[in-house]
């Protein structure tokens, strides 16, 4: 296993670094924490992009560092999975999805996840739709290269829109993912997203991926930072 990670610029979230859920599932994938089901990954700084960032194991902390500067944090999570947010079927979604907030204002348009700017193919184009409760909902396509990093970064921006972000934009700060199976390419899936409580400029979130006959494939959990 390679002791560094390089991020393409494909990858991008706000312009110029990487989309943290992509990231974060790039940073688990190589921490080489075996056969641990539940990871928790902690941005410390924005990923940069087309850079290697190490890998390195301080004391049994596994952190990714760019020259002197740590990017990330990584760690086995509570085993205990994140709650789960209650599903909506794939029409549900699809009808919230066209009611985007994005659709309107973006404060990242060509975020890798939810941008309203990438191609279909380029970028996931999941756009999460807010429920009458404030979840939200977005369809998700499979796409032909799915992989447990790509799973990740579906889990992010759905529940950063329940916070939500185009009144003030945040970014991801630590995410913990417990995968419970992959989904298969070409799949309809949903991802759900909730929005769990505030502390200052921390907001926090829970988001679960579901197949198409509603069983759950991974859940995960959130802090993000509002930006100044």
């Amino acid at each position: 296993m390679s002791d560094a990670v390089v991020i393409a610029s494909r990858y991008n979230g706000p312009p110029g670094s990487g989309n943290g859920g992509y990231c974060s599932g790039r940073f688990a994938s190589a921490a080489g924490l075996g056969a641990q089901t539940a990871i928790e990954v902690t941005l410390r700084r924005p990923p940069p992009l087309e850079v290697e960032i190490e890998r390195r194991v301080d004391d049994g902390q596994v952190g990714f560092w760019a020259g002197d500067t740590l990017i990330a944090q990584v760690g086995p999570a509570d085993p205990a999975p994140a709650e789960l947010v209650e599903a909506v079927g794939w029409d549900e979604a699809v009808a919230a999805s066209a009611h985007y907030p994005g659709l309107v204002t973006h404060p990242f348009p060509t975020c890798f996840v939810c941008g309203t700017q990438r191609a279909p193919g380029d970028g996931l184009r999941l756009f999460p739709g807010r429920l009458p409760d404030g979840r939200t909902a977005t369809p998700f396509l499979v796409p032909p290269d799915i992989c447990p990093e790509l799973v990740w970064a579906a889990l992010d921006c759905p529940g950063g829109w329940a916070v939500p972000l185009e009144g003030r934009p945040y970014v991801l700060g630590r995410l913990a993912v417990t995968i419970l199976g992959l989904p298969q390419a070409g799949q309809r899936c949903v991802v759900m997203g909730a929005m769990t409580g505030e502390d200052g400029r921390k907001a926090f979130t829970r988001t679960s991926l579901y197949a198409p006959d509603g069983q759950p494939l991974a859940v995960a959990r959130a802090t993000w930072l509002a930006l100044s």
